[in-house]
Order: structure tokens, then C-alpha cells, then sequence
């Protein structure tokens, strides 16, 4: 049976719709980054997200190709994720979604090194005709953060946000954000599939003690 992160994993995708504390481990992701509005028809974000499935499923079928990775092991391609921060803001107003600076990723199995990583871009732009020079490999440590699963629509996170802030008041946390230290986004629903108020989406905080 093909290895699921969000099932080997769960702290760290399916968690309790309460506030809780974590600490998120140095994670290896492809991703692009970009600015605007992730709603725009034919905009940059989904051009992004074309470049990410591109890359992530061509390492994820490597094994049935002539190239071989060193320690591979089946698969499923983890879920979409969205890091988001607006320039002079602590935190993200929804209401200005043409502020939005991202960086839209795909988790990659520890396995997957950089050369693996170049392999997958340049095999993707021959076989699907895609230019991918905006994916890079990037690794992310995010440490101590609260999080919480939002069941609804992505525009009713500030409530869902607001339960977070309470509960790192009574808890003795402040939030933590930097250019570094992002709000975190992953998207364990389909958009596309799935009515808005019942989207499933794990968001993640930078925090400190206070």
C-alpha cells in the first residue's frame, strides 16, 4: 500500500477543530512563488498549481521510468499548501486578496534530493510541454506553531483565526511572524468538488511564549 502522509502523519493534517499547539519538523516541498489575488481566471496562482502537480507526479511515478531514486518507496502526492503574507502586515486581510504575496507548495517525501528535484522539472517541461523554471526546491522548518482544521469557506478563516488568537491569550502564546514565519494554509479538499461550507483546510500559525 502506497505511504500517505496525511494518514502516517495525522498531527499534522488531520487535526481537532480546537486550537492546538505543535512542533513542525523541517519539511522539503516544491513550490512557486507569486503575488496577486489566487482567484483570478487564468492567473499566476493557477499556473503555479499546474507547475506543482507537474513536478510532484513526475518524481512520484519515477519508479516506473529508467530513472532511479535512491531509497524510493510508493507514494500518494500529498495535498496542496499555501504559504501567505501581505507586505507590512502581521497576519492576512482577506479583503485584499490583490495583496497577497504566496508561495504555493507540495510536500516531497525526505527521499527526494535536489538532483532528483532538477530531474523531475526538466522531465516534466520535455514530456508535458510545460515550462517549470518557476518550481524550486525548498525546505521549510516552521517549529513551534498553533493550528486547527476550518471546516467552511476560505473566506470565513478569520473567524477560525480568532479562536486561534483567544486561545494563545489563555495559553500563555503570541503569534510569531516574520518574513520567514508565514500563515499556513493545506487544503485537504477540492475546491472544485466540494460545497464551501464544508471545505476542510488545516491552518497553521508561527507562535512563541510569551
Amino acid at each position: 500500500m502506497a505511504f500517505d502522509f496525511k494518514k502516517e502523519y495525522k498531527e499534522f493534517y488531520l487535526p481537532k477543530c480546537r486550537p492546538e499547539i505543535v512542533n513542525v519538523p523541517r519539511i522539503n516541498y516544491v513550490a512557486v512563488r507569486g503575488k496577486g489575488d489566487p482567484n483570478e481566471e487564468g492567473g499566476a496562482y493557477k499556473k503555479a498549481i499546474g507547475i506543482l502537480y507537474a513536478v510532484a507526479y513526475t518524481l512520484k511515478m519515477s519508479y516506473k521510468t529508467d530513472y532511479k531514486i535512491d531509497g524510493f518507496f510508493e507514494y500518494v502526492v500529498p495535498p496542496l499548501e499555501g504559504f501567505w503574507w501581505q507586505d507590512g502586515r502581521c497576519g492576512v486581510d482577506y479583503s485584499r486578496k490583490e495583496d497577497f504575496n504566496w508561495i504555493s507548495a507540495i510536500r516531497l517525501p525526505d527521499f527526494i534530493t535536489k538532483k532528483n528535484f532538477d530531474w523531475a522539472v526538466e522531465t516534466a517541461v520535455r514530456k508535458k510541454k510545460l515550462d517549470c523554471s518557476d518550481a524550486e526546491y525548498l525546505t521549510v522548518e516552521e517549529g513551534i506553531c498553533v493550528q486547527v482544521m476550518h471546516t467552511g469557506s476560505y473566506d470565513g478563516e478569520p473567524a477560525t483565526i480568532a479562536l486561534m488568537d483567544s486561545f494563545l491569550a489563555q495559553n500563555g502564546y503570541e503569534n510569531d511572524f516574520d518574513g520567514k514565519r508565514l500563515h499556513h494554509e493545506i487544503y485537504l479538499s477540492d475546491p472544485r468538488k466540494t460545497a464551501a461550507d464544508k471545505l476542510k483546510t488545516v491552518i497553521r500559525h508561527p507562535v512563541r511564549k510569551k
